[in-house]
């Protein structure tokens, strides 16, 4: 089994800064990317940013150039640098892990609100 733990989160005003952490521990295999998803109140779930295990990345159209992903592979854990933060921003954001086999494992999700 894997946990994910997502940290970082909180409430930080327009055009601020925040980094999301995600750690991730148990049998830890066969991984073929790492992400986050955020989902606002009345929405679905949307993909925010994804990094591979060869390191490729891939952005929603809304954060590329404000958010960036990246990983420590030794400390099993990946990053999200949120710059520029706008109030749409705000959602609670999970993260996750995605073996080759295509079998999810989710955090449990972190708040991020970004209001004046």
């Amino acid at each position: 089994q894997v946990q994910l733990v997502e940290s970082g989160g909180g409430l930080v005003q327009p055009g601020g800064s925040l980094r999301l952490s995600c750690a991730a521990s148990g049998s830890i295999y066969r991984v073929y990317a790492m992400g986050w998803y955020r989902q606002a109140p009345g929405e679905q779930r949307e993909l925010v940013a994804v990094i591979t295990s060869g390191g490729s990345t891939n952005y929603a159209d809304s954060v590329r150039g404000r958010f960036t992903i990246s990983r420590d592979s030794a400390k099993n854990t990946v990053y999200l640098q949120m710059n520029s933060l706008k109030p749409d921003d705000t959602a609670v954001y999970y993260c996750n892990l995605r073996w080759y086999n295509a079998y999810d494992y989710w955090g449990q999700g972190t708040q991020v609100t970004v209001s004046s």
